[in-house]
């Protein structure tokens, strides 16, 4: 029972999140159309909120136990726990992606990607994160329930991570040296204009790329990267692998319309990459002093909050003395 339990709810959720995902490009946004600030700013609240409805659910299932689903040895929260533990996960989550769409505006700008098609490659963008992101996370979940000394190297990478955000220096943005790049123009030749919306086209019986898929190959790769840090980041919040998978999956869910929200404003928030420094280091400490030390996920998301908070009022306080 308890076993088709789980397979049962999991199923439920990837079932929820395709639907999303269909209505999201398969209705509302079926044409290339240029989002609005405002229609953006709509969108971000409709993820944000479907978040949060979802965390009433997530307290419900562990609370109320619902088809046994606390008898299964990794979900043994509270309501109150498991709902700020996805609380907190899509949180540092959320935040961590930021700085993710300073690389993606940087690929859309390379490639000279009109505004109407930028939101089909974040669509595929995402879809392509949520089975990727997937795979990490299960096995993240698998080396820390075998081995749990695995914490410590979670927790000093990410320590490292920070450091190395912190003294690398400027790097120009050269996606022809970019080996995905270069791996996929051997596979297929490239067009020099977009076919529409088309990431491949027919061109004289062969099949070609459009420079739309190479944008799309790099906003995927970029994911990854950033997932490489992330993930580990949440585990620091909570193992439980439902929580780490779906706050992980809701906060990438609404980074397209948040990407639209700040496209016009990222050169405002100058200091909002320090404070994402700054949380990254936090997390890895608070990863290393676990079995000595742990910090309450109440005070963190505190924590949490207050270093996010300085990085975009310094930002705005720079921005309006300049």
């Amino acid at each position: 029972m308890i076993g088709n339990t789980v397979i049962f709810i999991w199923l439920g959720f990837l079932v929820l999140i395709a639907v999303l995902l269909f209505l999201d490009l398969g209705l509302f946004h079926r044409k290339d159309t240029v989002l609005t600030f405002k229609q953006a700013l709509g969108w971000t609240g409709v993820w944000i909120a479907a978040a949060l409805v979802f965390n009433g659910f997530v307290y419900g299932l562990y609370e109320q136990n619902w088809l046994g689903w606390t008898d299964y040895k990794s979900h043994h929260l509270s309501g109150s726990e498991a709902a700020l533990q996805f609380f907190t996960g899509y949180v540092v989550e959320k935040s961590l992606s930021m700085d993710n769409l300073f690389v993606i505006a940087m690929v859309f700008a390379y490639f000279h990607v009109p505004l109407a098609l930028q939101h089909r490659v974040l669509f595929w963008g995402i879809f392509g994160a949520v089975v990727l992101r997937g795979i990490m996370i299960a096995l993240g979940s698998v080396l820390i329930t075998r081995f749990e000394w695995i914490i410590y190297v979670f927790g000093a990478f990410l320590v490292f991570s920070a450091a190395k955000m912190l003294f690398a220096k400027e790097e120009s943005f050269s996606p022809e040296h970019n080996p995905l790049i270069n791996l996929t123009k051997k596979f297929f030749p490239v067009t020099h204009e977009f076919h529409g919306h088309h990431f491949f086209v027919n061109v004289a019986g062969k099949t070609m790329a459009t420079p739309l898929f190479l944008a799309l190959v790099l906003v995927e790769s970029s994911d990854v990267m950033f997932a490489v840090d992330s993930i580990p980041a949440v585990f620091a919040v909570t193992r439980d692998p439902f929580i780490v998978f779906t706050s992980n999956i809701f906060a990438i869910l609404g980074l397209r319309s948040l990407y639209f929200v700040l496209g016009s404003m990222m050169e405002k928030f100058r200091y909002l990459k320090p404070s994402i420094i700054v949380l990254l280091a936090y997390v890895g400490f608070k990863m290393l002093l676990s079995h000595y030390y742990p910090i309450p996920n109440g005070v963190s998301l505190g924590i949490i909050a207050a270093i996010l908070t300085t990085g975009v009022v310094a930002s705005l306080v720079a921005d309006k003395k300049q």
